[in-house]
């Protein structure tokens, strides 16, 4: 990777791009130069340069009109006033200082300075009573499609790896302060893998079936007794009865919901090799009176605001 944040890139994106601006403008000048007599032939027609397609389709030996050309070098003229004043030779930061980063930042305060009272408003409400307003809710939906739609989908359906969020089955709490505090603050839950602990692959085949008959699904009964006991190293993060716990973020395993699928080869996958889910934090990017609103319209996805008047 070092050599190519090396100076030698910097002066070689910058020494190409002015060649090829003024080879453009070479071209131009030489072609302009040359003087091409237009001589009709002797059966009075003007000369051509002998090319000649579809039968009669000719290519004629007249020069290039000057307005044409004259718009070549005011476009020269315009690329080199915009790499003077705007980045585009290698590491040239450009004469007028421009970042799109700098844009973005400073279009950032403008929709603060528009829309921060609005936010700061709701953000001294209940959120229950954020997500029963309609305006407040419009905005926390354009918020989820924005920043939370790329992992839990448009319609907050999830996929796999990303939770349900319209269903009832939360890792960490669906209440409203919980759910602030995992848009603000994030969450990484860690599933260690656990084929060691539990001894032989055939253990670890014998607890997928257990897990498996936790939730009703078809199982090996042979195998589910014999998984039962070896669930105990599991018991410590997902309870005696298997309910989960969500103070640490460990799903229940006894419902039909799975976060990277049911099956048996799936569960075997989750014990041997473990699982990283991490959320991401929200609250130095989007600040906390966005994400009041944006967490009031997530935990509407699965409850009536109106109700709960």
């Amino acid at each position: 990777m070092a050599d190519f944040t090396s100076g030698f890139w910097n002066i070689f994106i910058t020494v190409l791009t002015l060649l090829g601006v003024f080879g453009c403008g070479l071209l131009l000048w030489t072609q302009s130069r040359q003087q091409v007599v237009i001589k009709p032939g002797s059966d009075g027609q003007v000369d051509t340069t002998g090319h000649i397609w579809d039968e009669n389709l000719t290519e004629l030996n007249t020069p290039m009109p000057r307005w044409w050309m004259w718009l070549f070098y005011i476009t020269i003229v315009f690329g080199l006033v915009y790499l003077y004043l705007y980045p585009g030779l290698g590491s040239y930061p450009g004469k007028l200082g421009w970042t799109s980063a700098g844009q973005y930042t400073e279009e950032l305060k403008k929709a603060d300075a528009e829309y921060g009272p609005l936010f700061d408003g709701y953000l001294k409400q209940d959120l229950k009573v954020v997500a029963a307003d309609p305006q407040a809710h419009a905005i926390g939906e354009r918020l989820f499609l924005t920043y939370c739609s790329q992992c839990h989908g448009s319609d907050a359906h999830g996929s796999k790896g990303f939770p349900n969020l319209t269903d009832k089955d939360w890792l960490y709490g669906g209440d409203p302060e919980t759910i602030k505090t995992t848009l603000l603050h994030g969450r990484n839950g860690i599933m260690p893998p656990m084929g060691a602990a539990l001894g032989s692959d055939k253990d670890v085949e014998n607890v997928a079936q257990y897990v498996l008959s936790l939730s009703g699904a078809t199982s090996d009964p042979i195998k589910r007794e014999l998984g039962k006991s070896k669930f105990a190293v599991c018991a410590a993060c997902h309870g005696a009865d298997a309910k989960g716990n969500q103070a640490l973020g460990s799903p229940n395993l006894t419902d039909k919901i799975w976060l990277y699928g049911g099956s048996a080869d799936t569960i075997m996958e989750t014990i041997r090799k473990g699982r990283n889910n991490v959320m991401p934090a929200f609250q130095d990017f989007l600040g906390e009176a966005k994400v009041h609103v944006l967490a009031a319209y997530v935990w509407s996805l699965s409850n009536d605001p109106a109700a709960q008047k």
